[in-house]
């Protein structure tokens, strides 16, 4: 499990990531979502403890990062953006230095770089210099190094960027395969993989999270008005005629024509209300025959957008306020606790106090 509590990095005046709070649960394969700059580099560089963070606390399968650096990084496979590898080496050779850093016993270590080389398809290029390879095979070994040693963490940085399509698969289902036995926290811009892979997406933007929740009811939650996908037969191209009908209509596009010479639209509405049977209505007095009619399905992408796209830029004295506001009421939590903790110890001697007391008391009675 990954518990990020009240993170904060700041650089200068400059927050890369401001209180964020999360958790991947075991197992979980979750899906790290934002814009370039948003955060999530910092914040997986700060989970790996490559960089340390300003303020909090991350927890790794019950290990504070700070108190046992070296326990935390055994257990976490990473995956870096950009396929940072040793030219010099050969794939196997830069999986066993991998393995080697992870402390992998010696004993084990053949067998460890073995299973990684054939779980990422790398058999044929083993012994390939690093520098020879494809983008797509130089993706394979950065994932190489990742998983083995068999990590209970994986932590994937955009994991298919720069392969073919069959890659992607069958990269796609070795991501699907480590939910077995390892928790996967993923980075991507390919939001319909995300969908695909993951069943938790969490959102960062500007620093800050935005939602944590599975992709169908962020697509569901953020849908704000009703999207029809309709393919009809339209001999006299009348069907545009209905935007001005039926008020509710925002736009008509056409999508396609198909080699029927049916048409298929995409029907945008300005509300969720359902505008089927108007639709159906006026299409009978047009003349168009509806062939289907459909609710077109929200995407991961469009709810990402939703979220993301209208949050306010704040400026250098909105945030030198916010983060004033912080340090005042830590510095009231602070006082409330020590205030606290006065009036304990205070009840604790008058008890102690009462006690003894109690006990001379029963003393002299006893006498």
């Amino acid at each position: 499990m990954i518990e990020v509590r009240n993170i904060t990095k700041k650089y200068g005046n400059f927050y890369a990531v401001r209180n964020i709070n999360f958790e991947v649960k075991d197992g979980e394969i979750v899906g790290f979502l934002g814009r370039n700059g948003a955060g999530k580099t910092t914040t997986m560089n700060m989970i790996t403890g490559f960089i340390e963070p300003t303020e909090g606390t991350i927890i790794v399968n019950g290990n504070d990062i700070d108190r046992k650096p070296k326990k935390v990084k055994s257990q976490i496979g990473y995956m870096p953006e950009g396929t940072p590898l040793y030219s010099d080496l050969t794939v196997k050779e830069f999986i066993n230095y991998m393995a080697e850093l992870k402390l992998v016993p010696k004993k084990q270590r053949k067998q460890a770089v073995q299973t990684a080389i054939e779980r990422t398809g790398l058999e044929k290029v083993k012994n390939n210099l690093t520098k020879t390879l494809s983008r797509g095979y130089k993706q394979r070994v950065s994932m190489a190094g990742a998983i083995v040693g068999d990590p209970k963490i994986l932590i994937l940085d955009e994991p298919t960027v720069g392969l073919d399509p069959k890659q992607v698969i069958e990269i796609r289902e070795l991501i699907k395969s480590f939910k077995k036995n390892h928790t996967v926290l993923i980075s991507s811009h390919i939001l319909s993989e995300v969908s695909q892979l993951c069943e938790k997406v969490i959102i960062i933007d500007k620093g800050e999270i935005v939602a944590v929740d599975t992709p169908e009811n962020l697509e569901k939650n953020t849908k704000e008005t009703l999207r029809l996908k309709i393919i009809v037969d339209d001999i006299n191209n009348k069907f545009n005629s209905l935007k001005s009908k039926i008020s509710d209509i925002k736009e008509i596009k056409l999508v396609k024509e198909n080699d029927d010479n049916s048409k298929e639209y995409l029907i945008e509405t300005n509300s969720k209300n359902d505008i089927r049977k108007q639709i159906f209505s006026n299409c009978a007095k047009e003349d168009i025959t509806i062939l289907e009619m459909k609710e077109a399905e929200s995407s991961l992408e469009d709810a990402f957008i939703k979220l993301v796209e209208k949050r306010p830029e704040y400026s250098q004295k909105e945030l030198n306020k916010m983060q004033y506001e912080k340090e005042i009421e830590a510095l009231r939590e602070e006082e409330n606790n020590k205030k606290q903790a006065k009036r304990e110890e205070k009840a604790r001697k008058k008890a102690g106090k009462e006690a003894k007391k109690d006990a001379k008391n029963k003393k002299e009675e006893d006498k």
